[in-house]
């Protein structure tokens, strides 16, 4: 039987105790002819304090290894907001206040639009004054993610050309044409072939996704996707203004909400004399327009803040139409939580209570589906 040289004489002794690993073989797998044992390191609390500690491919935002996705509805500034982040990425700039540790060397597997693509290149350029940064390329050919050869062509070329820090795939829909996005099966394909994409360069990838027809829903597709990732950016757009979310930040802070604006710039004019036009993306740090205010007080009140901290430790996320990141909870887990800080006859507890919810909801401070709840 072969071992991992970190296999301690600890182990050996153990195994021999419980009569030698063919014993243990014949316990747990059957038959020991032929058969291996692999070997675990057993790490201590001492072990982990010497671990490096998390890397950030732009701190709080992005790790530096790891599976995320920027998503959002047609026409909400996503592809813009991309363009923006890997030249920052690449310049080792401050994005959006956030600290990118070091200069990253990005690929872009452009596989629609590649003509608005090159315009959005062309306007950054333009607006700064500079050629887009080298340290960025971009792909324009066909590339599919369930087809294994073209996940190890692809990572091969990246190798060739001196590697890459992270490698973003827009649009996730493109690259897997025939998929059916609410599969299971269909998207763990996608989740595996990824994840081996990742492996492979050991850096980021960074998967550009639509929402569906309702973008409140989040991610379009099967929830397993948004489970697997390390990091998502949701972008949305308004009838005042764009913003991007922190949506997901497995370990950093989520839920941090920027503000931008799309801003023309001129590229020249075509060979029929019409005008070309693109944008750059622009911090709006103007606050968003307040939403609706929580009560003051009442018992909408002592609900509203009762229920804070049943979201908080929520396990259950995206339920009954709910954006994918949103904690819910059960209705009646609501109710039986909350109703016992009400000043009312205890026969009429369930009732005030589920009345202060419906008034919370109609105030347009929760979201109540099949008997689930979830903060707007």
């Amino acid at each position: 039987m072969r071992r991992d040289d970190v296999a301690t004489a600890a182990v050996d002794a153990a195994v021999a105790a419980k009569g030698g690993a063919g014993v243990l073989l014949q316990k747990f797998n059957g038959p020991a002819q032929d058969r291996e044992l692999p070997s675990f390191r057993l790490l201590s609390a001492n072990d982990l304090r010497g671990m490096p500690p998390m890397q950030w491919a732009v701190r709080d935002v992005l790790p530096a290894e790891g599976l995320a996705v920027i998503y959002g509805p047609s026409g909400s500034g996503k592809s813009f907001l991309e363009i923006d982040l890997v030249a920052a990425m690449a310049e080792a700039r401050d994005w959006f206040g956030y600290r990118i540790p070091r200069p990253l060397r990005v690929v872009v597997v452009v596989l629609e639009g590649a003509a608005g693509f090159c315009q959005r290149v062309r306007a950054w350029e333009s607006d700064r004054g500079a050629t887009f940064p080298a340290a960025v390329r971009f792909v324009f050919q066909p590339f599919r993610l369930h087809d294994r050869d073209q996940v190890l062509g692809l990572a091969a070329s990246v190798v060739a050309d001196g590697d890459a820090d992270a490698v973003f795939i827009d649009t996730l829909n493109r690259a897997t044409p025939g998929a059916d996005e609410n599969s299971a099966v269909d998207t763990s394909k996608t989740i595996e072939a990824t994840a081996e994409l990742q492996v492979l360069l050991g850096g980021l990838v960074v998967l550009v996704a639509h929402t569906g027809k309702d973008a409140t829903k989040g991610l379009r597709g099967h929830s397993s996707l948004i489970a697997a990732l390390d990091s998502s950016i949701e972008v949305s757009r308004g009838a005042q203004r764009r913003e991007w979310t922190a949506a997901k930040v497995k370990d950093g802070r989520d839920g941090a909400v920027h503000g931008f604006r799309l801003e023309d710039v001129d590229l020249g004019h075509d060979d029929e004399g019409e005008p070309i036009t693109s944008c750059v993306v622009r911090p709006d740090l103007e606050p968003a327009h307040a939403g609706p205010r929580p009560p003051t007080g009442g018992h909408q009140r002592i609900v509203w803040d009762a229920l804070g901290p049943l979201f908080r430790e929520a396990r259950d996320y995206g339920k009954a139409g709910a954006p994918p990141t949103k904690p819910c909870i059960r209705l009646q887990h609501a109710i039986e939580d909350v109703r016992d800080r009400l000043a009312v006859d205890p026969k009429r507890r369930n009732e005030r209570a589920r009345a202060a919810i419906t008034g919370l909801a109609a105030r347009r401070l929760l979201a109540c589906n099949e008997d689930w709840l979830w903060q707007l």
